[in-house]
């Protein structure tokens, strides 16, 4: 049994993805317990692992292989959500688990690492080629890259890649230097930047819509689409992260990285191949792209925001002041709301009004684009002075993900009376019920050596150029939080600023 490889089962069918083990460091937390573990039982009851492949889990606290195992299998069991828990298929996943137990900053449990990796090798043919998954706080990045440097883990015999969670720095400055410590020990083409938004099927299929069809690619552009709204609205407030979360703010954890991502990816140009460096190439070009604000315009394209206390429902829900770990005089933004613009021939002139924020009334993440209005207005005379609805083109992001079409038509009866009306497209409808999660997707892509949908330096780093004029003028303002209570859609100064230009924010 001891040699047995349970991948290798006459039951599956070969994948498409080399051999390989990932090491999981931070394997005890919250990511993996949640999403990571939860996602290769997916791929494995999918049939979709390679026949060669093993896990093995580091975190500080003390755990025998059967100990982690069993962790994992109540963390599979709890966050699986559409697909059914299978015993067999548990168990070929559970026999590929392994735990090495040492604090990071030892340079014996890296060589306790390199043992275990080389007996999976051998056990289930991997291959010698390693996924290193740093599930853990970000300030463990440089020390990790360097344990694996030291220990000669970085490099062969087989494939290494690093993959790394956001936040990636908390400002240009430590980005950079990020960037740099990391590339001591791995080659950027190694380094794999997981923002799992670029993951979600509907920011995919952005590309599919657009560059898949000869429909909309013509009207994608300045001289069609009067602005742009994304939203990434949460009911939820910290949930007991309260310490963790007044150390980066809805700024940084969402505009920076997961907006910015969607814009980019609904800007960008067609590439000239479907290969990963063509798709990062142009996603990056419309990141250097965006305007970067002076000092004195950050207060008319910015806005901050901190939940109060409220009942919201039956419910007495506490202000942000009051969670447990926050600092009762805490400036750290809940809210974040900002105007960019994406100074090139295609959107020029085009404003992009992002926003996210923490105890908003409705969980949802999607984008809008509003159409210029008709260049004549052949039905005022009928329409009892009311303007007309704007056709609108709304992609679902979360929780449902579809996209819906906007325009007016004649209503039924007598008489030219128009109204709104919409098509939509569910994916649940189209395609069945059960899609893949961004974490599948994206581990398959590390595996396979795929970075398409990760992250490049440069790209981190032309984003953090678009927010840090934002982070430098708000560190130097004192703000009067609470501004909006919780339960609402966030401060009025939120819908002043897109009423400087005639605007309004659409809430779903």
């Amino acid at each position: 049994m001891s040699g047995e490889n349970p991948f290798r089962d006459p039951l599956r069918y070969e994948s498409g993805v080399p051999p390989c083990a990932v090491i999981i460091f931070g394997a005890n937390g919250d990511l993996t317990r949640r999403k990571l573990i939860p996602a290769l039982y997916r791929l494995a009851y999918n049939r979709l692992l390679p026949c060669g492949f093993a896990v093995i889990g580091n975190s500080r606290t003390p755990l025998s292989d059967e100990a982690f195992r069993d962790r994992m299998r109540q963390a599979v069991t709890e966050f699986l959500d559409d697909t059914p828990f299978q015993t067999d298929v548990w168990d070929v996943l559970a026999r590929a688990l392994f735990y090495v137990p040492g604090d990071i900053a030892d340079p014996g449990v890296y060589e306790r690492i390199c043992t275990k990796a080389e007996e999976t090798a051998r056990r289930f043919q991997t291959g010698g080629n390693i996924i290193f998954y740093l599930a853990t706080h970000p300030s463990q990045y440089t020390t990790i890259a360097a344990g694996l440097g030291a220990s000669g883990l970085a490099r062969g015999p087989g494939l290494r890649r690093l993959v790394i969670e956001k936040p990636f720095g908390h400002d240009l400055e430590s980005a950079r230097a990020l960037n740099r410590d990391l590339q001591k020990y791995f080659d950027e083409s190694s380094i794999y930047r997981i923002d799992h938004y670029l993951g979600k099927e509907t920011v995919q299929n952005i590309l599919a819509f657009r560059f898949g069809n000869g429909i909309f690619e013509p009207l994608w552009s300045r001289h069609f689409i009067d602005h742009v709204q994304i939203t990434a609205a949460e009911t939820i407030g910290v949930e007991g992260r309260g310490a963790f979360y007044q150390q980066a703010g809805a700024l940084r954890d969402m505009v920076q990285s997961h907006l910015l991502q969607v814009m980019a990816t609904m800007c960008m140009e067609p590439p000239a191949a479907w290969e990963p460096d063509a798709v990062r190439d142009e996603r990056a070009k419309v990141l250097r792209s965006i305007r970067v604000m002076k000092p004195e315009e950050v207060p008319l394209n910015a806005v901050a925001g901190q939940y109060g206390p409220a009942r919201i429902g039956d419910t007495e829900v506490p202000g942000f002041r009051q969670e447990p770990g926050v600092d009762p005089e805490s400036q750290t933004d809940t809210y974040a709301a900002a105007t960019f613009f994406v100074d090139n021939w295609r959107w020029a002139g085009v404003p992009f009004y992002l926003r996210s924020g923490k105890r908003l009334p409705k969980r949802v993440t999607d984008v809008a684009i509003q159409f210029h209005a008709a260049p004549l207005a052949v039905f005022d005379s009928v329409s009892n002075g009311k303007a007309a609805s704007p056709n609108l083109l709304i992609v679902r992001i979360q929780p449902e993900q579809g996209i819906s079409l906007r325009f007016l038509s004649k209503q039924p009866g007598i008489g030219m009376k128009l109204r709104p009306v919409s098509m939509d497209f569910h994916y649940g409808q189209s395609f069945g019920s059960r899609q893949s999660w961004d974490y599948e997707t994206l581990l398959v892509d590390a595996m396979r050596g795929d970075p398409a949908l990760y992250i490049r330096q440069d790209a981190i780093e032309a984003s953090w150029a678009a927010v840090d004029p934002i982070l430098k003028v708000w560190a130097d303002e004192r703000f009067d939080f609470p501004n909006y209570p919780a339960g609402t859609w966030g401060p009025k100064a939120a819908d002043e600023m897109l009423a400087r230009r005639g605007h309004a924010w659409r809430n779903p």
